[in-house]
């Protein structure tokens, strides 16, 4: 892995991770579902005008139209709306650490419905990554964390790890950017109606950090990331690109402490830190023999 790939994982980390602090600030000052219908809608119309720019193409194959639409179902739709409004109950750091489940689960899932093999280091992670959580939440429940809305966070990454199953195979288009604009466009029409019927006449308490959240929401965790993600997958792999979600944890903790002021104890340090762990050991062992692959091509090699 160079150091390009090491940096946009890093990237990716921080923003997927500081996006529950902003969500957070959002959600307690707007309705959720409208907000996020919003936030879609713009990212969409940037990123579909960016990719348009750039020469791209809604004309896309019917996999690229089946991955978006799923993606965009399940992943925009259900992910992020569950979590959207659990977060009006849910802290920030509690909706991370359950987000950050998502690599576990997506290697169980592999294990128990597709038939992927698992190394005895992967079945550790697991378990490590089962007990970090355990840690954490019971911790949480004691200091008062919201039951209904961590279900509702557990549903959210039930349906993220789908979507990221759906997505193995989304690496390599040349419309990567028009893709991720329109599997927005995806999440902001599903959530439309929804919106409506539940939030009609709720009202938005305006500020200048509402407003700076929403930004940063709609540009870096909802477009940069999103694309920075797709090419990561495509430069490197799935397995691989998806180490970097080992930082999850730990970011989303540590951002939500420094620019929220939650909770911030020993439970959580010592359960981040074996959730990370856990989320490591599972995908290095999910990775490739490199040692009995054959040597890459020159064409391999003089990829950028």
């Amino acid at each position: 892995m160079d150091l390009k790939s090491i940096f946009m994982g890093l990237t990716f980390a921080f923003m997927w991770a500081s996006a529950f602090t902003s969500t957070r600030v959002i959600v307690t000052a707007a309705p959720p579902l409208t907000a996020l219908v919003i936030r879609f809608a713009l990212s969409a119309v940037i990123g579909i005008m960016l990719a348009r720019a750039l020469g791209q193409t809604w004309r896309l194959s019917r996999n690229e139209w089946r991955v978006l639409i799923i993606f965009g179902i399940m992943q925009n739709a259900l992910y992020l709306g569950l979590n959207w409004i659990a977060m009006r109950t849910v802290e920030a750091s509690a909706a991370a650490i359950i987000a950050s489940m998502m690599p576990l689960l997506v290697a169980f899932l592999g294990w128990v419905w597709l038939g992927e093999k698992l190394r005895p280091v992967a079945v550790i992670g697991l378990i490590l990554g089962v007990i970090g959580v355990t840690v954490i939440m019971s911790v949480r429940l004691q200091h008062g964390l919201d039951l209904f809305g961590m279900i509702l966070c557990l549903i959210a990454v039930v349906a993220l790890t789908i979507a990221t199953l759906v997505a193995r195979g989304a690496g390599g288009s040349r419309n990567m950017l028009m893709i991720v604009g329109l599997q927005m466009a995806v999440g902001a029409v599903v959530l439309l109606l929804p919106a409506a019927l539940m939030e009609w006449g709720q009202p938005i308490e305006w500020s200048w950090t509402l407003i700076f959240a929403f930004i940063y929401t709609v540009a870096a965790p909802g477009l940069a990331a999103t694309f920075i993600w797709f090419l990561l997958v495509n430069r490197i792999g799935a397995v691989r690109a998806a180490t970097f979600h080992f930082l999850s944890p730990i970011f989303g903790v540590t951002i939500a402490a420094i620019f929220l002021g939650e909770r911030f104890g020993l439970s959580d340090v010592v359960g981040a830190i074996i959730v990370a762990a856990g989320i490591l050991m599972v995908q290095l062992a999910r990775l490739p023999n490199t040692a009995a692959q054959p040597a890459p091509t020159a064409r391999t090699e003089s990829r950028s």
